[in-house]
């Protein structure tokens, strides 16, 4: 990349030039580069990988789409956190796209989590639902909700109910045990250990307990 005085007599210049060098700015500066085609390789993981990247998209948009339970800026929200508590810079949407192929790597059915619902935030009648995109319909069999006072320190634990297919849930249960009035706290449901979804974790929404 060559760095450009009054490129092509123009005092600025860009785009290509008979495909065989490339104008632009950048960083302030008029410069210029040999025209490249990208190559485009196919080789069967990249086809794998762009076909897992294909379906999480897809997953996405049919959570944002669905007609009863849309995907919600809460949900978007909860996965921006679940990146933050990974330590990663990165857009909700990316988080899903790479949690989905994270999963698929693994040969584990992948989920979208939406649309989600806090019924009642009281210490001694919480009631929470969160619907669900599987890549597999109905896969999802057991799972846990994990709460704490951080996005990393998710220490206490709630068993769920799931309604298969459609979404996981807990119905009006006392968690006065670890709940306090007036704090906030961070709750995330992760698939259970040999759970066909395993690894596929929501993202981590907040509440202030009432």
């Amino acid at each position: 990349m060559a760095k450009l005085k009054a490129p092509l007599l123009s005092l600025g210049a860009s785009g290509a030039l008979a495909k065989t060098m490339v104008f632009f700015g950048w960083k302030g500066l008029n410069v210029v580069r040999e025209y490249v085609v990208p190559s485009n390789p196919k080789t069967a993981l990249q086809v794998t990988q762009r076909a897992y990247v294909t379906a999480a998209v897809a997953a996405i948009h049919a959570a944002q789409a669905d007609a009863t339970h849309p995907m919600l800026s809460i949900d978007q929200v909860a996965y921006s956190a679940l990146a933050a508590a990974k330590g990663k810079i990165m857009t909700w949407f990316n988080q899903v796209v790479k949690l989905w192929v994270d999963v698929a790597v693994d040969a584990k059915t992948s989920v979208v989590y939406h649309a989600a619902v806090f019924g009642a935030k009281t210490a001694a009648a919480f009631e929470f639902h969160l619907y669900i995109t599987e890549e597999t319909a109905s896969d999802l069999a057991a799972g846990t909700f994990y709460f704490g006072t951080s996005k990393t320190n998710l220490i206490n634990t709630e068993a769920c109910d799931i309604n298969p297919g459609s979404y996981v849930y807990i119905n009006v249960v006392n968690l006065a045990a670890f709940l306090t009035v007036g704090v906030k706290y961070y709750v995330q449901f992760r698939p259970d250990s040999g759970d066909p979804c395993e690894g596929a974790d929501s993202g981590i929404y907040n509440f202030v307990a009432e």
